[in-house]
């Protein structure tokens, strides 16, 4: 068979383009209307931390339907009693928790410690990247997060019963070993529902996030079968530049305006901060120790260009960086150029640290999300962390989050620990607890944050480093003596041959 064309024949075949995308609104009238479609054993996604980018308009509706329970609630924490997810926890609708921190939530504690409730407390990192892979179809995935603590070993209390004791446990982990370093196997999350809260959204669903209120909202909104923003601004399309959308359009299923107020966890000002200076005159013994352990971390900045700092004494060593200096100091919740606190009349609900207090931003600060956050830190990007500790051995194994009978939550600690051959990590503590107990023993007693992950320990005596598996003493404090810090120290060490006085 022959076909014949016409000479000069042009046949044009082509697609037009509107220059106007087809109307598609997808708000809805209010946030009864919003949470249609959330049924009872849904596992709910909400973002935020703290109370910073929580979404409590759609919270609040939710509580108001005792019909809809049994449900598992995915976050970082539940914020605080009568705020956030708290709100749920209190109405008996949400029966299981996966979250990283209990924080100062009572009745989140009174809950689980007297067996009303289940937790699967999940370090801060591996819940976002659980999130993050089950949105981009990646059933598990491993991590160096928990290797050697109570994750790996499936000794994490899941639930109690009314007399304090452990009737479930979490289950252990799948390790392998990749590059000489050992992993665990974690599988990922998949939400039925998230609950997302962003500055602006525009009506088809494209939501750009402000400040450090990005943090779990951005990976919470990709992963659900229903995605619902509750949004502080509704602007048309194209009202949001395309490279300022944070969370696509496509994520995103019902949008409903935002009627309730920001919050505040902690806020905190410059003008309260006192100065080193203060500090020292103020004849406080246990503010002047403060003093000295923050002056002489501060050393350990020297070399870096980038610290993440745990709340209390690491962050007070910010104080004495020297003006002019140009390390970035990181807060897990997506900031990286962390400033000071506000002053007075300047706080913003959007712009929190990893302790949910109001910061500022310096200039030359990026802000991310909480899974590229943790990206940096277990990819080794962050030159220096320093934590605090309950105890720390002697080859260099840390406990810092949960003592016998007092489990809070590990937070981010363990993914600040999870690369220590990239990132040093510091301890900063008080030498001894408030019985006058030693802190630095021969073996942690305590669940671990980390095995052999600490390279120096700073304490108002000594300063000590881990080389080689062993605990040498290298610096002391001119007032202290060796005789003391050995009475102290209840753990072996090595005096180093160059023993200084700081």
């Amino acid at each position: 068979m022959m076909f014949k064309f016409a000479a000069r024949t042009t046949v044009r075949i082509g697609i037009r383009f509107s220059s106007t995308y087809p109307s598609s609104s997808k708000i809805v009238k209010s946030a009864d209307e919003a949470i249609n479609g959330i049924k009872s054993g849904d596992m709910i996604l909400s973002g935020g931390f703290g109370l910073s980018g929580v979404s409590e308009t759609l919270i609040d509706a939710l509580s108001k339907r005792p019909d809809i329970k049994n449900l598992t609630a995915v976050s970082n924490n539940a914020g605080l009693e009568g705020k956030g997810l708290s709100k749920l926890l209190e109405s008996g609708q949400v029966t299981k928790m996966i979250a990283s921190y209990i924080g100062m939530n009572k009745k989140f504690e009174q809950l689980y410690l007297n067996g009303s409730i289940d937790l699967e407390l999940t370090p801060q990192g591996t819940i976002i990247e659980k999130v993050r892979s089950g949105a981009a179809g990646i059933p598990a995935f491993y991590t160096p997060t928990g290797v050697g603590t109570w994750v790996q070993e499936g000794k994490l209390p899941v639930r109690y019963d009314s007399n304090g004791k452990v009737l479930k446990t979490s289950k252990p982990k799948e390790s392998r070993r990749f590059n000489g370093r050992d992993f665990l196997l974690e599988e990922s999350i998949y939400g039925d529902v998230a609950f997302v809260k962003a500055f602006k959204v525009d009506t088809l669903g494209n939501c750009w996030f402000r400040g450090s209120s990005r943090n779990f909202n951005q990976a919470f909104g990709k992963n659900a079968k229903l995605t619902i923003v509750e949004a502080e601004n509704i602007v048309e399309p194209g009202e949001i530049e395309p490279e300022n959308v944070h969370l696509q359009s496509i994520f995103v299923d019902k949008i409903v305006q935002s009627i309730k107020p920001k919050q505040f966890e902690v806020i905190k000002f410059a003008e309260d901060q006192k100065s080193p200076e203060e500090l020292l005159e103020s004849g406080n013994e246990k503010e002047i120790k403060r003093y000295k352990i923050a002056k002489r971390a501060s050393q350990e900045f020297e070399g870096h260009n980038s610290a993440n700092l745990g709340v209390g004494l690491p962050n007070l060593s910010a104080a004495f960086l020297p003006e002019g200096s140009n390390v970035l100091l990181e807060s897990e919740n997506g900031i990286l150029g962390m400033g000071q606190h506000p002053k007075k009349g300047k706080e913003d609900a959007d712009y929190v640290n990893s302790g949910k207090e109001t910061v500022t931003l310096v200039k030359g600060a990026s802000l991310f999300g909480s899974e590229d956050s943790f990206g940096m830190i277990r990819g080794g990007n962050i030159g220096l962390t320093m934590l605090g500790a309950f105890q720390v051995s002697a080859n260099g194994d840390l406990a810092n989050w949960g003592i016998p009978g007092k489990i809070k939550g590990m937070g981010g600690a363990m993914d600040l620990v999870s690369n220590p051959k990239a990132t040093k990590v510091v301890v900063v503590t008080e030498h001894t607890n408030k019985k006058g107990v030693s802190k630095i023993v021969e073996n942690c007693e305590f669940p671990l944050t980390g095995e052999k992950v600490i390279n120096t320990i700073i304490t108002e005596l000594a300063v000590f480093i881990i080389k080689d598996g062993k605990l040498v003493l290298t610096e002391i404090s001119t007032e202290s003596s060796l005789e003391e810090v050995q009475k102290k120290t209840n753990a072996k060490f090595i005096v180093s041959d160059d023993l200084k006085e700081f």
